[in-house]
């Protein structure tokens, strides 16, 4: 008969599980010769949960990887499995035993092989449970007609769909994925990437899914870790890493942006957009501020009247046109401005092409600008 103690033990333990990650790496370092290529990352992933490590290519995105696929061995730190250590300096599980699924860019399907024998490599049972576990998973991916075909006869599209499923056969608890999408056409990227999402959440997968495309790491993440000079800079959901971004580089990873410089005094900076708070700063320390193109606002009322306040977008400067092209769904002006000669872009929805030469009056949304110290 279960007891109130019984019940209370199944709750703490049932809530430990919730808690402990799935994956989780802590402090891991690895160098290469003169270069320290991965530098005290540290990470934790849920199950059902994707994971973005994104950055520029050598930022030690796909090192991070291999070490936690165990080809590649780290120089410290540690890496956990359901809260226990499968890797560290001295103890080491082999990588097939990790219970990790892989996803290259390169599909690496055996081509001697049928779809149904790619899918069922590397796993154990008769003949008949591993075909009916190849066609539980093509039939997720929606390519059960495919089963008895040879892989040369499917599309790149269907190809990387036969990766994946080859890749959770197995039931991996966590599935590391290498820029798996950059391969494909671009008609056919958004798709697919949808696809094997819904087929990962819906194998309750833990993911880490490593890419420089910020668009790519937006569309699939719960979470972003945003990875520089071999290491994690900024990490939270893609709505905090877009809107409070760490610096400058964050900002200009996810878009376009304009820098606007001037100079810290008594908590405040000048611009010709009016003043920005800057608490915290000396007086004298030099001052960005950061806006992306979008945010910036032409002001066609204001045409030779001059730089007067509004309430909520502050001071209008004016500006010079040096060029504009239309980009598809919207147009990019590009201005010298009159105050210091420095060179900032609008977008404009639509069709909007200004000749070279045109004055016009800008405003910028002050709730979208970041101020940061300006770097050296």
């Amino acid at each position: 008969m279960e007891t109130l103690g019984d019940r209370m033990r199944l709750q703490v333990q049932s809530q430990t599980n919730t808690l402990t990650p799935r994956l989780e790496i802590r402090n891991l370092r690895r160098r290469f010769g003169n270069r320290q290529v991965v530098d005290d990352v540290s990470l934790s992933l849920q199950s059902g949960k994707v994971t973005c490590l994104l950055g520029p290519s050598g930022c030690g995105k796909s090192t991070t990887l291999r070490m936690i696929a165990g080809v590649d061995m780290q120089d410290s730190g540690e890496i956990y499995v359901d809260g226990n250590l499968i890797c560290d300096t001295v103890f080491r599980v082999p990588p097939e035993r990790r219970q990790i699924g892989l996803m290259f860019q390169d599909f690496a399907l055996f081509p001697h092989l049928s779809v149904c024998d790619n899918v069922a490599f590397g796993l154990k049972g008769s003949k008949d449970a591993k075909r009916a576990r190849v066609q539980e998973l093509l039939a997720k991916v929606n390519l059960g007609w495919a089963i008895d075909k040879f892989p040369h006869v499917l599309s790149g599209g269907e190809q990387q769909r036969i990766a994946l499923a080859r890749a959770l056969a197995p039931r991996p608890r966590i599935m590391l994925m290498d820029e798996p999408f950059s391969g494909l056409d671009n008609r056919l990227r958004d798709g697919i990437r949808d696809e094997t999402l819904a087929v990962l959440k819906e194998e309750d997968t833990a993911v880490l899914l490593v890419t420089h495309e910020p668009e790519e790491a937006m569309r699939m993440a719960d979470d972003i870790a945003l990875m520089r000079n071999g290491r994690i800079v900024q990490q939270g959901a893609p709505y905090n890493i877009y809107n409070a971004p760490v610096d400058k580089q964050a900002v200009a990873f996810f878009s376009d942006i304009n820098v606007i410089r001037s100079t810290s005094h008594g908590a405040l900076t000048e611009t010709p957009f009016g003043q920005f708070l800057t608490p915290g700063l000396d007086d004298g320390a030099p001052v960005e501020i950061v806006i992306r193109p979008q945010h910036l606002k032409l002001d066609f009322d204001r045409a030779g009247k001059g730089p007067l306040p509004t309430a909520s977008d502050g001071v209008a400067a004016r500006g010079i046109v040096t060029r504009a092209r239309f980009m598809g769904n919207e147009s990019l002006v590009e201005f010298q401005m009159d105050h210091d000669a420095s060179h900032l872009k609008v977008t404009v929805p639509n069709v909007f092409l200004p000749k070279e030469g045109t004055a016009l009056w800008l405003t910028i949304r002050r709730d979208r600008c970041f101020v940061f110290p300006a770097q050296a």
